[in-house]
């Protein structure tokens, strides 16, 4: 164990930072920077080192409890929330980045988002992106969360979302948090419903996309949606 005041000066996690910036620190320096400071025989970095051992490094971070969280010595509630608020800030970051652009031709931003949103979570969601002519986002609604199926999830209410803001085109998401990105047959299915549902209503589906922390899979991308009946 060493102590922070045993650092030199210049390579302390503050010190560091404003002299060669934040993108210079290590993550647990990032993270005992969050921190500030530590408890008696545990420094903020020893903190930081037990709590990215325990979460898994930084992705495992945003899904740990905050009960698991807060019996590591030293990290209290506030400082816990504090934590999560940061990645809460990232996630508002990404949406807005992905809100400003055409998703369908530049999906990058939007995939980024859904990976930082939906990567870490342990059940499967279900999201529907409403669009409009533009291909811009309008909303972004959380219809199920459990296993997707076709015989649980009805396109009835991701239309009516789509009657009430209006929108042209939708994009399907949901999380594999198998980390495997092949669609089941479940997915294909679903996906095959809503293109029927939505050409009643002259609401055209442009893609759907499965979500796991390290990648995405997109039906568009793949040829899969002009493969479908």
């Amino acid at each position: 164990m060493h102590l922070v005041k045993d650092i030199p000066t210049f390579e302390r996690p503050r010190e560091k930072a404003l002299r060669y910036g934040v993108d210079r620190l290590s993550s647990r320096e990032l993270i005992a920077l969050l921190l500030r400071c530590g408890v008696k025989g545990q420094s903020a970095l020893d903190m930081a080192d037990e709590l990215l051992h325990k979460a898994g490094g930084l992705k495992g971070i945003t899904r740990m409890p905050l009960s698991e969280m807060t019996k590591i010595k030293g990290l209290s509630k506030i400082k816990a929330i504090e934590l999560f608020a940061c990645f809460e800030i990232a996630m508002r970051i990404a949406y807005e980045e992905a809100i400003e652009g055409d998703v369908i031709l530049t999906p990058n931003n939007l995939i980024h988002y859904l990976k930082l949103k939906l990567g870490p979570l342990q059940q499967e969601n279900l999201l529907v992106v409403y669009l409009d002519n533009a291909n811009h986002i309008i909303q972004i609604e959380t219809l199920f969360i459990g296993t997707v199926n076709h015989s649980i999830a009805s396109p009835r209410e991701i239309f009516q979302y789509a009657l009430q803001y209006q929108a042209n085109k939708i994009v399907l998401v949901h999380n594999h948090p198998s980390g495997n990105l092949e669609p089941s047959e479940a997915d294909i299915l679903f996906t095959m419903k809503v293109i029927e549902a939505g050409k009643l209503l002259d609401i055209k589906m442009m893609d759907h996309l499965i979500i796991t922390q390290n990648g995405y899979l997109s039906f568009m991308e793949e040829g899969m949606i002009n493969n479908i009946p």
